[in-house]
């Protein structure tokens, strides 16, 4: 290699790190960013190189919400840190471009280049979306992680995702999610008959069996049908958001857990054909910034929910535990649902008879170490 050749891709590494040093926030001593910056400004290989790229993101969640939503910004001005401004993707929410619940059919046919959303809204298309979220009584936000990195979720995902012209990254995860709001007390399975639900798809389709009437609604219209009565009830994510939405102003009762969200997983949408048109280093980036959103959504939602939840019960909202008789039918309910979807559906029972046994490994070893650990803080007073 010749002096000139090793000096440019040198030039070319020490470009690129400063920009995503800069771009994770993190600091250094000041002698160290100056000389950082001077290499940068000396060299910017990576970027007078660097061909200019405009994307743009459609959201399926309202700008309010600025952790699940906030997600994509951090995302997008990652990478255009990263490129110094060569690649660029303008963060668009729910409705602005295309409907929330219109995202997967916008990138799949081009209609914008990528896409935030919750991939369990499209259960309608196929209940193997919900593999890339969260499934009823299914992974915990951790686990989750780990079986998307580490264990086959990538590789499934993404080989059902061909089918659709996405490649898909984890970006984002809310951690468990609480159980709902109720305009009135829920003691145990009578109160759920006929009761009209905001919540989605797969655990839709269980709570029906209960006698609840489930409701599909973007977070931005469901507040309003609450305070309307179209509604009895609602399930979203957690405090910091419940409390954003004003949930607790219309029904009072607050559940928790919800068995249906463990760990829901949120998505970055990218159409097939514009991330194979990007050079490497811009995927690369793209994967890094996706990881990078993924961990700062979920270390918001765990930083802002405690001081939220004591607001809310505070203001009035009365805490309660989800009554264990309907948490012992809907897991009975949920794995009759599950067997049959293996029965009818190739693309479910394939991405299942993994993910099972990834659950069934992970909860052993949660049991032991993990578990005793957080009841034993859960019982001291701090």
């Amino acid at each position: 290699m010749s002096r000139r050749k090793f000096l440019s891709r040198a030039s070319i590494g020490v470009a690129a790190g400063a920009s995503l040093l800069a771009a994770c926030g993190k600091k250094e001593e000041p002698a160290k960013q100056e000389a950082a910056k001077a290499a940068a400004t000396a060299a910017p290989a990576v970027v007078a190189g660097a061909p200019e790229v405009r994307w743009r993101l459609a959201s399926s969640f309202p700008k309010a919400l600025d952790t699940i939503f906030g997600a994509s910004e951090v995302f997008a001005k990652m990478v255009s840190d990263a490129t110094g401004g060569k690649f660029t993707i303008s963060t668009h929410p729910a409705g602005e471009l295309v409907p929330p619940f219109g995202v997967v059919d916008a990138v799949q046919n081009g209609t914008v280049e990528c896409a935030h959303t919750a991939p369990y809204y499209f259960y309608g298309k196929d209940p193997t979306f919900s593999f890339d979220c969260a499934v009823p009584f299914g992974l915990n936000a951790r686990q989750q992680t780990a079986w998307m990195y580490e264990g086959n979720g990538m590789k499934l995902m993404r080989e059902f995702y061909a089918q659709y012209n996405i490649v898909n990254f984890p970006m984002g995860n809310t951690g468990a999610q609480m159980g709902g709001w109720y305009r009135k007390e829920i003691k145990g399975l009578a109160e759920l008959k006929g009761l009209k639900m905001r919540i989605s798809n797969l655990a839709g389709a269980i709570v029906s069996q209960l006698g609840v009437v489930p409701q599909t609604i973007p977070g931005g219209e469901i507040y309003t049908a609450l305070e309307k009565g179209t509604i009895d009830a609602v399930e979203w994510v957690g405090p910091y958001d419940d409390e954003k939405l004003g949930f607790n102003k219309v029904a009072p009762f607050y559940y928790y857990p919800a068995w249906w969200e463990g760990g829901s997983q949120l998505s970055l949408y990218v159409n097939s054909k514009a991330y194979e048109a990007l050079p490497a280093d811009y995927k690369a980036i793209l994967a890094a910034a996706a990881s990078h959103a993924h961990v700062v959504m979920l270390a918001r939602y765990d930083a802002r929910n405690p001081d939220a939840l004591k607001r809310l019960v505070g203001g009035g909202a009365k805490l309660r535990p989800m009554p264990r008789p309907i948490m012992d039918a809907s897991f009975k309910i949920a794995n009759e649902i599950y067997a049959d979807l293996s029965a009818k559906n190739a693309n479910w029972k394939k991405v299942y008879e993994d993910w099972s046994k990834f659950r069934g490994d992970q909860v052993l070893w949660f049991r032991v170490a993990e578990r005793e650990f957080d009841n034993f803080m859960s019982a001291q007073k701090l």
